[in-house]
Formats: C-alpha cells, structure tokens, sequence
C-alpha cells in the first residue's frame, strides 16, 4: 500500500535503480511529498536503536535506509 509522505528536513539517500546496478545518492529536500510504500526496521547505532525504512516508490525506485524521523505520514 502507498503512503503520502512529506519531508521534515533535507538529507541524503541512497536510490536503488533496479536493473541499473547502482545506488546514486540523492538530494530530497525538506517539504518534498512523495507516495510510497515502507518496509519498517530497526538499525542499531553508536546512539541506540534507530527506526528506519526502505522506501518503495512510485517509479520502482527504492530509497534505502530512511530515518522515521526524517519524514511524516500525511492524512488522505
């Protein structure tokens, strides 16, 4: 199921284009609103756990290891 979400501050992630067989970072800026899919986990970090998500986009696109505290789920 896709998701509306919006960006609560600027940062960089790696895109994985499938078929492509590479992973470029990317600019998403604050604000920007995109639909997708998670897939939820937990990474563990020098600060403690940290709950992230691989993001499934529209395009076939997936945005690796996004901080949940990076983005928001908007209301639809």
């Amino acid at each position: 199921m896709y998701h509306s979400i919006e960006f609560g501050r600027d940062l960089v992630a790696e895109l994985d284009v499938p078929g492509e067989g590479r992973t470029p970072r990317v600019q998403i800026d604050k604000g920007t609103r995109l639909k997708a899919e998670t897939r939820p986990y937990v990474v563990k970090s020098a600060r403690g756990p940290i709950e992230a998500a691989d993001l499934l986009l529209e395009d076939g696109t997936i945005a690796h290891s996004v901080a949940f505290a990076s983005f928001r789920f908007l209301d639809e």
